[in-house]
């Protein structure tokens, strides 16, 4: 898979050595708050996680970098891919550290993953879900052109 740039971040699959930011990140409540993830994981779980999605033809971890310094900032966690009927889930989207939230990153990289998606995987359908108390996530999912088809119960 090839990177995926926007104007101040890029995609890339990712890599062992994300685990330690994921591990870190995956340990806040900032980031655990809207997600299944459970609370105090450890790198271990992480790693191991990791290991087995890797092997996974139907899955794709990708971490969201800064294009000036390259450095780690979050996470889209793509599951579901099915090469028959051309869809994927983007199953979790985050910008880590809430200081940088609400300036526009989690949108240019939410439009790199669909670029990567329709674009670099010809797919046809991406879902996504999000919390119902999640309005930010609503907002962004709506402003990119995604379209409400349901509402679960649990």
């Amino acid at each position: 898979m090839k990177k995926v740039e926007t104007e101040r971040i890029f995609i890339r699959e990712s890599t062992f050595d994300d685990c330690r930011y994921f591990a870190e990140w995956e340990q806040t409540d900032t980031v655990t708050e809207f997600f299944t993830i459970d609370k105090g994981r450890n790198y271990e779980e992480v790693v191991t996680e990791f290991i087995t999605r890797q092997a996974d033809d139907d899955k794709l971890q990708l971490t969201v970098c800064y294009k000036e310094t390259e450095q780690p900032i979050g996470r889209i966690y793509i599951s579901n891919i099915d090469r028959h009927y051309d869809s994927l889930d983007i199953t979790r989207i985050y910008i880590a550290d809430k200081a940088i939230r609400g300036v526009g990153l989690g949108e240019e990289a939410l439009r790199a993953a669909l670029k990567l998606a329709f674009e670099d995987m010809n797919m046809e359908r991406v879902t996504l879900d999000h919390f119902t108390g999640n309005q930010i996530a609503s907002h962004l999912y709506l402003k990119v052109g995604f379209q409400y088809e349901g509402v679960m119960r649990h």
